[in-house]
């Protein structure tokens, strides 16, 4: 695994306070660009997440792998907060286990942001009421989108089928969730789901979105908390299979050995029980640990084959940000010169600078 850089090494070349692309993500989150990297369980540390937020996106840690500790989460947050003065996030998935004693620690560390994923996020949310951290929340199209707002979320990520991990339970692409999301709330949204590159945050912002929410890509980077083996097997990876439909929790994966033995097992009707020990937490970590890219859980979305080399955090973002630019001008090339004409939704979403 490799572990990377700290404060003095990512700040020293922030751009000048002119070099942003605002929209209503960025001044909720308090960033320069809006891109937000995800929850990525046992993968997203302190390391990544700082390198992101230096680089002008939100880091986030990913309780899923910390520890189950409050303190070993308040250590995680520390050493972020030592290694970055830019807002971060930390992720938590709702439903395992008891995290009021968690989001108590966030409180008390000044965290700038929470996402949640999975569950009912009203109680956090309302835990977290009056304390000034920002909550994301994780939908998988517009109902829960509305639902998420209801509740207090400052902002919600929408994921569509193409994304890696945990996915929703219908099979919403992306193309077609992030305009019905957009349609449906009056918050700030980001999407998610096959984005890789700064073509899809061009085209996620000519949805509606206000930004990206990035998973599988920034496992491919140098500071991620990942085996080398594993980034190595996300470089133009084409074959995804989504698993555990049958557990009610579809994801998407890389194809491998574990994943057909797994979905053999589904389809020979596996017991319930026997499916869930397969895919407990270690399923995960022979990989993400140890670099068994064949005998393991690899989360990975279709994204993964616009993935090319594993650059730095700070080198991805900047790319992604040339090259959201340079599909802006192109629009602008084909409208022959003049403004294009947008909704009121999108001129208020949207304003490069």
């Amino acid at each position: 695994m490799t572990e990377h850089a700290g404060r003095g090494s990512g700040q020293d070349t922030m751009p000048n306070s002119t070099d942003r692309l605002e929209t209503r993500v960025t001044r909720v989150f308090g960033i320069r660009y809006p891109i937000i990297q995800g929850g990525l369980a046992r993968v997203a540390r302190a390391e990544l997440a700082a390198a992101v937020s230096n680089a002008g996106g939100l880091g986030q840690i990913a309780m899923a792998g910390v520890g189950t500790t409050p303190e070993l989460m308040r250590a995680e947050i520390r050493k972020a907060k030592a290694l970055t003065d830019a807002p971060f996030a930390v992720n938590f998935p709702i439903g395992h286990l008891n995290i009021d004693p968690h989001l108590d620690v966030v409180v008390e560390e000044g965290v700038a942001a929470v996402s949640l994923t999975r569950g009912d996020p009203r109680p956090a949310i309302r835990r977290l009421a009056g304390t000034g951290i920002r909550v994301l929340v994780l939908v998988s199209g517009p109902e829960q989108a509305r639902k998420a707002e209801q509740a207090g979320a400052d902002a919600v990520a929408t994921v569509g089928y193409e994304g890696g991990g945990h996915l929703g339970r219908g099979d919403l692409t992306t193309f077609v969730g992030v305009p019905l999301v957009a349609d449906a709330l009056s918050i700030p949204f980001v999407a998610g789901g096959g984005v890789a590159d700064g073509r899809g945050l061009a085209a996620a912002l000519a949805l509606g979105a206000d930004g990206v929410e990035i998973g599988t890509r920034f496992i491919a980077v140098r500071e991620a908390f990942a085996h080398d083996k594993y980034k190595a097997a996300l470089l133009r990876a084409t074959n995804t299979v989504i698993v555990k439909r049958l557990l009610d929790q579809p994801g998407r994966a890389l194809a491998n050995q574990w994943t057909r033995d797994y979905l053999e097992a589904e389809a020979r009707g596996t017991p319930r029980d026997e499916l869930l020990d397969m895919v407990k937490a270690e399923a995960n970590e022979r990989g993400v640990y140890h670099g068994d890219v064949d005998g393991s859980l690899l989360w990975a979305g279709q994204g993964a084959a616009l993935i090319e080399d594993i650059p730095t955090a700070r080198e991805l973002i900047e790319r992604m940000v040339a090259e959201a630019r340079t599909s802006a001008s192109r629009l602008w090339s084909l409208a022959d010169g003049h403004p294009p004409v947008t909704s009121d939704r999108v001129q208020k979403s949207l304003q490069i600078g």
